[in-house]
C-alpha cells in the first residue's frame, strides 16, 4: 500500500451495538471528550438477531467503530460499558494493521499519550 504507515496493531477499532443514535452519540461523544477515542462512526440501519434469555429478538440498532490506541482500548471500553444501555453489551476490538500516516499522526494527536 504506497503512502500507508505500517503500524501492526498500535490502533483497533472497538465494535459495539446500540440501540439508537441518541445512546451512540451521547457514548462517542464523552470518549472523544475524554480523549479515549480519535473518532467514532456510527452506522445506523442495523438488525441484530439474536437469542436473550430464551427468546428470540429482532432488533433495530446501530453499531459503533470506536478508533482509539490498543494502549486505550481497555479504558476505553470500561468507559464506555458505564454509558451503554445494554446490560450485556457487546465490546468486540478489531486491529488496524495499517493506514495512511498523515489520518494516523492526527489519529494519535486526538487521543492520551
Amino acid at each position: 500500500m504506497s503512502g500507508a504507515a505500517q503500524i501492526g496493531t498500535e490502533f483497533v477499532f472497538i465494535y459495539t451495538p446500540l440501540p439508537d443514535l441518541a445512546a451512540a452519540e451521547a457514548m462517542s461523544r464523552v470518549l472523544v471528550r475524554d480523549g479515549l477515542a480519535a473518532c467514532v462512526n456510527i452506522y445506523p440501519g442495523m438488525v441484530s438477531v439474536y437469542e436473550w434469555k430464551g427468546e428470540i429478538e429482532v432488533s433495530d440498532e446501530v453499531v459503533a467503530f470506536i478508533k482509539t490506541r490498543r494502549v486505550l482500548a481497555e479504558e476505553a471500553m470500561a468507559a464506555a460499558r458505564k454509558l451503554h444501555p445494554y446490560e450485556v453489551p457487546a465490546f468486540l476490538m478489531l486491529p488496524i494493521e495499517s493506514g495512511n500516516e498523515d489520518y494516523l499522526a492526527w489519529a494519535r494527536g486526538q487521543v492520551k499519550a
